[in-house]
């Protein structure tokens, strides 16, 4: 599962180069909907193992004392390339936990509804870990999410697509369950 996160290095203060050393890191992703209402998801996998992949929705931790909203459309800009976006109201909530690049990373994680029109993309500012992880990006249909055998973050993401593109977004944000792998 993707951690969207700079170099796993430490920096000079002992914390990692990512601003995450463990406990509850803060995350900001993006369910992102073409005119086509098809999402868009990451492709990533294991630094060290292309095998071991799975897709994911853009987002990742925030910066400083950016708000979630802020970072959700950093990590986007960042992600994809795509700025031409209208920012919706926040999905759903969801902790988790997974191992990833030799560590485990532990998320609160934020999905906000977005809207384009622009569905070229292309990523302009992936961290070193990043550019070792993150393998493309693809527009999906919910029909194909439905059908698909490949790994993909949230798990229950194509049921949730198809309640959000049947009944539209909920009143307030739903609490998903927590996904430990």
């Amino acid at each position: 599962m993707p951690a969207d996160t700079t170099d796993t290095g430490h920096g000079a203060d002992g914390h990692g180069a990512d601003g995450y050393d463990g406990g509850l890191r803060k995350v900001a992703r993006v369910v992102l909907l073409d005119p086509d209402d098809r999402v868009l998801l990451l492709h990533g996998h294991e630094p060290d193992d292309e095998s071991d992949d799975w897709w994911f929705t853009p987002g990742g931790g925030l910066e400083g004392d950016e708000t979630r909203e802020q970072a959700a459309l950093r990590e986007l800009a960042e992600e994809t390339g795509i700025t031409d976006v209208r920012l919706g109201p926040v999905l759903w909530r969801r902790r988790c936990s997974f191992p990833f690049a030799g560590r485990r990373w532990d998320q609160d994680e934020w999905y906000f509804l977005a809207r384009t029109t622009q569905t070229e993309t292309a990523a302009t500012a992936l961290t070193e870990l990043e550019r070792l992880s993150v393998a493309g990006a693809r527009w999906w249909t919910c029909r194909e999410l439905e059908r698909t055998h490949e790994t993909v973050y949230p798990t229950r993401l194509a049921g949730l697509l198809r309640a959000l593109l049947d009944e539209g977004p909920p009143a307030a944000p739903v609490t998903l369950d927590t996904e430990i792998v």
